[in-house]
């Protein structure tokens, strides 16, 4: 298994596991590789430092790693992964849902979905706290 960093061309830097170095070239010529974060698939493989293992006996032990302060980015996916798994979808009834839990008709939880522009500000004129989060185009499929 292969790891590449990896950035797109806005910027956005990631890991990318591969079979091998054709597996990556094959699947970014397919346009099948692309950014978590935005989806764009003009992607860039970055240098890297393999660590080989040339002896015989056995690996030095790494120093220990100091924690990095995170990028905006990995602060904001952490924030869409915490959304994602604490609420429930209800799609398309969000504006519904919304409401039925306001005005105290179904149990209160935590709920995410999709509305209008104009159906967002109906509910914020009701009252009715609305937030809206942009999910990457990396996560219309499930959260790892």
């Amino acid at each position: 298994m292969k790891v590449f960093d990896l950035r797109c061309a806005q910027g956005h830097g990631f890991e990318g596991w591969f079979g091998s170095e054709e597996d990556f070239q094959s699947q970014l010529a397919r346009g099948l590789v692309s950014c978590p974060l935005c989806g764009h698939a003009t992607i860039e493989k970055l240098p890297s430092a393999p660590r080989l293992n040339l002896g015989a006996g056995a690996p030095p032990e790494a120093p220990a790693k100091a924690e990095a302060t995170p990028t905006p980015e990995q602060l904001w996916m952490r924030a869409v992964r915490h959304v994602l798994e604490h609420t429930e979808d209800v799609g398309e009834r969000f504006a519904e849902e919304a409401r039925r839990i306001h005005y105290g008709e179904v149990p209160s939880r935590g709920i995410r979905g999709q509305t209008t522009r104009e159906d967002a500000q109906a509910l914020r004129e009701e009252g009715i706290e609305v937030l809206t989060l942009p999910l990457p185009a990396g996560l219309k499929g499930p959260v790892q």
